[in-house]
């Protein structure tokens, strides 16, 4: 027997989630901000290569680059997260979803977390 229930009726017993807004702006947010970074980012690595460890870590602990490539560390991390979220939102269902929501969250976090503490580290120890 087919389901005689009317689509947008089963929509509504799901209830709104509401987190689409909100993910859809943040993802572009963060899409802004690396096509105003990624030039700077890309101009900053290709400037030290074949620098010595001294003045790569001199370049990085500079306040303006130091905050600049957290910006980017953070905005590259973000919405790569957002990113991969709707993919699984779209093609995995059931408590694999969820699992690897999980996992990325948490890869992302400590990913993050382990490039901002590297960041700091230089910056404050330089």
């Amino acid at each position: 027997m087919s389901n005689m229930r009317d689509p947008l009726a089963t929509a509504r017993g799901l209830g709104s989630a509401k987190d689409g807004v909100n993910h859809w702006w943040m993802q572009r947010v963060t899409a802004v901000a690396l096509l105003v970074l990624s030039p700077w980012f890309i101009y900053f690595s290709v400037s030290l290569i074949g620098a010595d460890h001294f003045t790569v870590r001199s370049a990085i602990a500079n306040p303006l680059n130091a905050t600049l490539l957290l910006s980017f560390v953070i905005a590259i991390f973000w919405h790569a997260r957002l990113g991969l979220q709707v993919v699984i939102e779209d093609y995995i269902h059931g408590w694999q979803e969820i699992t690897l929501q999980l996992i990325i969250k948490f890869a992302y976090a400590i990913a993050a977390i382990a490039s901002i503490l590297a960041i700091g580290r230089i910056v404050f120890s330089a």
